[in-house]
């Protein structure tokens, strides 16, 4: 279908060395820019002790409920060269995702500096390869896009609305406290037919944020 896009099949890490300095390419799919910064934030905190943790990423603008099905999505595409020279990390990670037509990525590049300097040539083959290795680790796949809802309800109600949640195919989430909900992630063109049929299974009586 039109609206597929090009992504990562999940997280992963590659990992290599040049000269003396070690590099681990993270990447990971990321809906929206909250999820990408949450990884790079993740990853800065996992690696604190690198010498660079360089990011860059390519998702959609604005929140998953301000989209329209069928129109074409405004990418928000970002790097950093923390703190490497410019233009030698954060611009060739992400030249990787945009020349692998990837979108709803995110990457996180790891060094641990070697004591050889690498040069800026050096550096952004490094970094480059990093991406790469990284994403053909955890594989490309076409994904649809898709919308996270949240679906709160009674324990009476939780067995038929849990029910059909998993009869939806959807990814989700239960979290069983004073009421259940459920952390949907459900493709954009079958949100309002999913939202149906829990309401009339219910009798209105879930509450569903989207």
């Amino acid at each position: 279908m039109s609206d597929t896009y090009r992504t990562v099949g999940g997280r992963a890490t590659a990992t290599f060395e040049v000269r003396g300095s070690e590099f681990l390419g993270h990447v990971a799919p990321a809906d929206t820019v909250a999820e990408a910064a949450a990884f790079v934030e993740a990853v800065g905190t996992e690696y604190a002790d690198a010498t660079h943790n360089v990011p860059a990423y390519r998702v959609p603008a604005g929140e998953a409920s301000e989209r329209t099905p069928g129109t074409d999505v405004m990418l928000r595409e970002y790097a950093d060269d923390d703190g490497e020279p410019g233009g030698s990390a954060g611009k060739p990670a992400l030249n990787v995702l945009e020349q692998r037509d990837l979108r709803n990525v995110v990457c996180v590049v790891t060094r641990y500096y070697g004591g050889t300097n690498l040069g800026v040539g050096g550096l952004a083959r490094a970094y480059s390869r990093a991406v790469n290795d990284a994403v053909d680790e955890a594989g490309v796949v076409d994904e649809r896009p898709h919308r996270r809802l949240v679906v709160r309800t009674d324990y009476d109600d939780s067995g038929t609305v849990r029910g059909l949640i998993e009869s939806a195919g959807v990814e989700f989430d239960a979290d069983y406290v004073e009421r259940v909900r459920f952390d949907l992630r459900a493709p954009v063109d079958e949100v309002d037919g999913l939202i149906d049929r829990l309401n009339s299974a219910t009798s209105g009586r879930v509450k569903i944020d989207r």
